[in-house]
């Protein structure tokens, strides 16, 4: 029995790794890369510690090289999602008595898999599966889940460490038990990362989570499982899912033990679920914890005093790094007359030599956007933007999906601040700029707090610490994460804990104690050492 209260490791952000030419690490991702192209894998769902397959296969292909094989998933049905729930649900009451520090030590060793052995893997497998550059990867499906994983376990000890003051002859204890019931993960294509943590960060807690990953993201999500099983983590804690979204929802909403959603997608799927949890509220053991980030229009604003060499580069990786498909990406930009020029010249000078194409060679700065979805709706947009007199191509704006879903880095230049695509989430290369006059800088504040109903990521450039302050304070509830003199994207575990407010989530703060708080329940207990023999209070004697 164990009677020590235990410190555990001190977290340290993932280092992140070169890859230059020739580095040992490059020769390991290589080969991984290679073995994952010989062979078509197979990828079943995960249900009660088994492996489960259904013969119902579906084909992932990369998004870069569409003729190519990638591997084949198991779509399940509504008795999987049944029999997912009945799982988590049976697993619930070992789970949550298992001691805090066991948990701790199946995701702590996960991190170190993930870092170590598994580390060429994760990165071949989200680069193939998702388009993503080596860097783009390596940040992802390594570091910052790594980061996510063990900076979470010292969360979940500070919040056990609180307890409250004891009045003379009592004792107060607060307990933090998970929710009754299960946890909903529902997680994206665009990193490996959040798609782990979604479903990690209830099951530290000692919640038991069912997880559907977004279909184009399947590849990396199977190899994220396979670690905590080896990790050991026990069967029916976290179960993996490949099933249509609306079926699954019903099921899952309707059902009396759903108690609490995790969901990173898009602003309008969230608010159908919301609604949906709403209508249903009745029928559920207590009050849904819902969680979600959500959409962006992410805003980058030059002031007459910032350096345009910095806020060209900052445009150039903000807004085209994985091809623009963060959720943080700088998508709209608003920029002075006088800076214009400079800037313009830098940033259509970087732009010119991107290279584009396979993730496989690692020179390619961009690769190729999600699916064929996804590539017809930016290609609309830009197609528009052809034939509209308010706005021009400055650079890019060739489509191509003939072997892969290839969107050139686009820059549009909007005569029209409120032009589409300074307004409407694309998710995808293309970066709206508004020049505006210098003298009207404050008017042009009002324009990016009011344009977007999203309030993820902005930056402000400026040297002028007066007008950083001014800004910072002016745009205080149009970010959740704001940056000064960098570019909206980047957010770093344990550094900047990423969400925003408005249309863009309920702000709970992946990677910060505070997404930790919504996974429990807690419970106080008080103890009383010398309880009262009478009734009577003192106020009660006669005088």
């Amino acid at each position: 029995m164990a009677n020590a209260f235990y410190q555990v490791p001190s977290p340290k952000n993932e280092p992140v790794l070169s890859y230059r030419a020739g580095s040992p690490e490059r020769k390991e991702l290589k080969a991984a890369l290679a073995a994952y192209k010989a062979e078509a894998q197979d990828l079943p769902m995960y249900i009660n510690g088994e492996w489960v397959t259904t013969g119902d296969k579906v084909a992932i292909r990369p998004p870069h090289e569409t003729k190519h094989t990638l591997a084949h998933f198991h779509k399940g049905g509504s008795d999987h999602v049944r029999a997912a729930i009945d799982a988590a649900v049976s697993a619930q009451a070992s789970w949550e008595r298992m001691p805090w520090q066991d948990r701790a030590a199946i995701f702590l060793k996960a991190a170190d898999l993930i870092s170590g052995p598994y580390r060429a893997r994760m990165n071949a497998a989200t680069m193939l599966g998702q388009s993503k550059n080596v860097y783009q990867a390596e940040i992802d499906c390594v570091a910052e889940l790594a980061d996510f994983l063990r900076f979470n376990v010292q969360y979940m000890t500070e919040i056990y460490k609180e307890q409250p003051n004891s009045a003379p002859t009592t004792w107060n204890r607060m307990e933090y038990r998970p929710l009754e019931g299960f946890v909903f993960a529902i997680t994206p294509f665009n990193f490996t990362a959040i798609s782990g943590n979604l479903p990690a960060a209830p099951a530290m807690m000692g919640n038991v989570v069912v997880w559907k990953p977004a279909e184009t993201q399947i590849f990396a999500a199977k190899l994220v499982m396979e670690i905590f099983h080896e990790a050991g983590l026990p069967a029916g804690v976290i179960n993996l899912i490949y099933t249509d979204g609306p079926m699954a929802g019903d099921i899952v909403f309707s059902h009396k033990d759903f108690a609490g959603l995790h969901f990173t997608g898009s602003t309008k799927v969230f608010q159908t679920l919301w609604g949906l949890i709403g209508k249903n509220i009745s029928k559920y053991r207590s009050y849904p914890r819902i969680v979600g980030e959500t959409g962006g229009k992410d805003f980058v604003v030059a002031h007459p005093s910032s350096d345009p060499e910095q806020v060209a580069v900052a445009l150039a990786r903000g807004a085209f790094e994985y091809q623009g498909q963060k959720c943080s990406a700088a998508s709209r930009a608003y920029l002075p007359k006088s800076l214009w020029p400079a800037i313009q010249e830098r940033l259509l000078a970087d732009i010119a030599t991107f290279k584009m194409g396979t993730v496989e060679d690692f020179s390619n700065f961009v690769n190729a956007v999600i699916d064929e979805r996804s590539f017809d709706k930016i290609s609309n947009y830009i197609a528009q933007a052809r034939k509209d007199d308010d706005v021009e191509i400055l650079a890019g704006g060739t489509c191509d999906k003939s072997e892969g879903y290839f969107v050139e880095p686009t820059v549009l230049l909007a005569h029209d601040a409120k032009y589409r695509t300074m307004c409407e989430e694309i998710f995808g290369p293309v970066l709206t700029i508004f020049v505006y006059e210098d003298e009207e800088f404050d008017a042009m504040l009002e324009t990016v707090d009011s344009t977007s109903p999203y309030a993820l990521t902005g930056s402000i450039f400026a040297r002028d610490r007066g007008v950083i302050n001014y800004v910072t304070d002016k745009l205080a509830h149009a970010a959740g994460n704001f940056y000064i003199n960098d570019k909206p994207t980047g957010a770093v575990v344990g550094q900047q804990p990423f969400g925003g407010a408005r249309g863009s989530g309920t702000n709970d703060k992946a990677g910060s104690i505070l997404n930790l708080y919504r996974w429990i329940s807690p419970r106080t207990i008080k103890e009383n050492f010398v309880a009262p023999r009478d009734y009577r209070y003192p106020f009660l004697e006669e005088a």
